[in-house]
């Protein structure tokens, strides 16, 4: 009997351990174990360009990787405040801000009562150059990145690196304990860090720079890549409502150095291709330096690329200057592709394009060309009513501490020195808040931190709702509103469909339709990678991948 006993088992552990065996090798034999991820953000791009620019791609870069990659089709990146800095976080820890922390670029900390920003940190300096544009780390964001995961996973013999333009792509995609962050230098035109990653610059960046790429960049005008008359994807070049740099240029082509002079900097090569180039550059020559991809452990690199960047809604999703920029940001990812081929081995690494935001048609051309009921809100004048009507109510005070984007934070102190029930003040400028047009729903922040909406259609802000750094009421816009302000430019979209593609390393062509979060990239990756994705992480592996 104790024969028998045993003898079943053994056999019941041997069909059970083969068929885990099976599972890992049929996985394993789906998508290979790539040496080198590398991750593609293109910053604030639409998933509808490729599409309307397809005729005019050339076969090595988007082409290439929809007609051999997997593209999610039903991505989606759902947050309450929709900018670069929030959705890079996001997408690059697999958690929302609710826990990353990041639900702006500055916040109000009620502990230290004072304005904070999600990046500033004095404790330390800039690596590369004399400017104050490296004092900053990652300091305030709560969570892990996929890069400091896979240092975890593979006992710091992974290497990490990030490349921007913008030291929050860089910082926020690279994480706490990366090889080394890298964005432009807006005042000397160099690629810098900061010495929360890096205490010595290496040689190799400091012959890149010697290159004086931004210079160069700078030096030359912006004509169209295609011949002026090409471009029938896009409105005509001198659109009426399409506002150009600075309120004054709107046609090419465009002096770059003037545009430099105006903005006092090379901030304005982020609003042009050649701010993409120089990126990919840096790219190739990291690559190559830091020799990743060349053994079986795997290596991490995050690549942030530009859609005219703060200029973007000056111009906007259907303009000329937008399709040129992806005209030449083709070109670039064919290179890069090919320079992956040639140093990694084909099939040695695994690409992720993706991006952080998505963008917005201006109100303007929503109502002149297809009679949209859409407008303006101006946040200004909406807090100023506030303001008196919490001082008819209370009494004359400074009731109001902060604003940011679509959050109000109230001076709770006060609050509670007056005896008030903070709920209440809440709930009461919330409901007037409602009243506004434009605004689709404003809500107290009681009201989440009871959990009441966690589970409700209004992810975004539930998704977002930070307990320590978030406000006391967050509104929403209604869908094609965006908000105007007199003293700042606007960033803002309320799209939250963004692209997603998976190419090499054995990934097989096919379109995926289900519904695809912003959030699996993380635990996806590390599935493909042959380890358990973050515990911590609150997206799913794509499993359709491996079908």
């Amino acid at each position: 009997m104790k024969n028998c006993l045993k003898y079943l088992t053994t056999l019941l552990l041997t069909v059970l351990v083969g068929n885990t065996l099976i599972a890992q090798q049929s996985n394993s034999e789906i998508i290979n174990s790539p040496r080198l991820v590398v991750v593609i953000n293109v910053e604030q791009m639409r998933t509808d360009y490729i599409g309307r620019f397809w005729n005019k791609f050339q076969q090595g870069g988007f082409k290439r990787l929809l007609e051999e990659g997997a593209v999610c089709s039903n991505t989606s990146m759902n947050l309450h405040v929709q900018k670069s800095i929030t959705g890079v976080a996001t997408l690059f820890t697999g958690v929302y801000p609710s826990r990353h922390g990041i639900v702006n670029d500055n916040w109000y900390d009620r502990l230290r009562s004072k304005e904070v920003n999600a990046l500033e940190d004095d404790y330390y300096i800039t690596v590369g150059s004399d400017s104050e544009e490296g004092k900053i780390s990652a300091s305030k964001l709560l969570s892990p990145t996929i890069g400091d995961d896979l240092k975890i996973n593979t006992r710091g013999k992974s290497k990490v690196f990030s490349i921007a333009l913008n030291p929050e792509s860089a910082v926020f995609s690279a994480g706490h304990s990366a090889d080394g962050a890298y964005w432009l230098d807006t005042q000397t035109g160099a690629m810098i860090s900061s010495s929360y990653y890096i205490e010595l610059f290496p040689d190799w960046v400091r012959l890149f720079n010697d290159k004086k790429f931004a210079e160069l960049y700078t030096s030359r005008d912006w004509s169209t890549l295609l011949p002026a008359g090409s471009y029938e994807e896009s409105l005509q070049d001198d659109y009426i409502l399409e506002k150009g740099f600075y309120n004054k240029w709107n046609t090419f082509p465009y002096n770059i150095n003037k545009l430099k002079d105006r903005a006092g900097s090379y901030k304005i090569l982020k609003a042009t291709p050649f701010g993409n180039t120089m990126v990919k550059d840096f790219a190739v020559n990291l690559i190559q330096a830091e020799n990743l991809g060349k053994d079986n452990i795997p290596d991490l690199l995050t690549v942030n690329f530009s859609s005219m960047d703060y200029e973007n809604g000056e111009f906007g999703p259907v303009s000329v200057e937008m399709q040129d920029v992806y005209l030449r940001l083709d070109q670039e990812i064919a290179h890069l592709i090919n320079y992956l081929d040639n140093s990694v081995g084909k099939g040695n690494s695994l690409i992720v394009l993706t991006s952080s935001c998505s963008s917005s048609y201006p109100v303007d051309y929503l109502k002149e060309e297809y009679n949209m009921p859409v407008g303006y809100v101006a946040p200004e004048s909406m807090v100023a009513l506030l303001k008196s009507y919490l001082n008819i109510s209370y009494g004359q005070n400074d009731w109001i501490e902060f604003v940011s984007d679509q959050q109000i934070y109230f001076n709770r102190d006060l609050i509670e020195k007056k005896e008030l029930d903070l709920e209440e003040v809440q709930r009461k400028a919330a409901t007037f808040i409602n009243q506004f047009e434009g605004v689709k729903l404003a809500l107290p922040a009681s009201s989440f931190e009871q959990g009441d909406y966690l589970k409700s259609q209004l992810t975004l802000i539930s998704n977002s709702f930070n307990f320590k750094r978030s406000g006391d009421v967050l509104y929403l816009l209604e869908d094609g509103w965006q908000p105007q302000y007199k003293y700042q430019r606007t960033i803002y979209t309320d799209q939250v469909r963004i692209p997603m593609i998976w190419y090499g390393a054995g990934i097989r062509k096919q379109r995926i339709l289900e519904k695809v979060e912003a959030v699996d990239v993380v635990p996806t990756i590390f599935e493909i990678l042959g380890y358990d994705p973050p515990a911590h992480t609150q997206g799913r592996v794509i499993s359709e991948l491996f079908r």
